[in-house]
């Protein structure tokens, strides 16, 4: 894989299986990504655009590799961290605790995370909460230690998914100032959201996908132009 890539998508194709769960009759399978190919430079920030249901979601899990595709490869280089609604965190231990499995599934040392635990309780202004079974926590609390821990323990690869639209207006503005940051690191930075207006200034480039397949890739203001026009439909 060529070092100045962060991730490259073969071929990429991935279904929900092909079985009614009510019937033993085979049915055809439902295709949330379809021979999706792409490459992402490191340092770059990519949006990811698309209708409820277009397969958004399911791309970024495929990159973190909470999925695998049935058909075709996709190669990270580097440790990606997917920032969803709690996404990999045990719903029975603290956000204390998921902290540190958080911090180690990206490659972190114990002491490491260790040392920076209060930078990232301070960030997600939980207070108390922190030391509560992560299950009790509201969507937008998750969304705010997942947030946390993404931004201050740093992977190489960051994959957001509309973790920005969640929480009080205060922490939302916060976030962007960070992830403003990050964007002018060399973090690799894929960002799915519903704003178009945040793809264009966040965003080098855009992917639009629909039902699966790749509608258009390139410079964001030109994809979410030729999105919003579709939309209008």
């Amino acid at each position: 894989m060529n070092k100045d890539l962060s991730i490259v998508a073969e071929n990429v194709s991935f279904s929900f299986g092909n079985a009614s769960r009510l019937s033993l009759r085979r049915h055809p399978p439902v295709y949330v990504a379809r021979n999706l190919s792409f490459s992402v430079e490191r340092g770059e920030t990519l949006g990811v655009i698309g209708f409820n249901g277009a397969g958004k979601s399911t791309l970024l899990r495929l990159m973190a590799g909470i999925l695998r595709p049935d058909q075709g490869a996709i190669t990270t280089n580097g440790v990606a961290c997917l920032l969803s609604l709690g996404t990999g965190f045990d719903p029975n231990l603290t956000g204390r605790d998921n902290i540190i499995t958080g911090g180690l599934l990206m490659g972190h040392r114990l002491k490491s995370i260790q040392e920076r635990m209060d930078q990232v309780i301070d960030f997600s202004e939980l207070g108390g909460h922190i030391d509560k079974q992560f299950r009790t926590y509201s969507a937008g609390m998750r969304a705010r230690l997942a947030f946390s821990v993404g931004v201050t323990l740093t992977p190489e690869i960051l994959l957001v998914d509309e973790v920005l639209a969640v929480g009080d207006a205060q922490f939302r503005e916060k976030s962007k100032a960070v992830m403003m940051e990050r964007l002018k690191s060399d973090t690799t930075v894929i960002f799915v959201s519903h704003s178009e207006s945040e793809v264009e200034s966040l965003c080098d480039r855009c992917l639009w996908i629909d039902n699966g397949e790749m509608r258009g890739i390139g410079p964001s203001h030109e994809i979410v132009g030729m999105y919003k026009h579709a939309r209008r439909k």
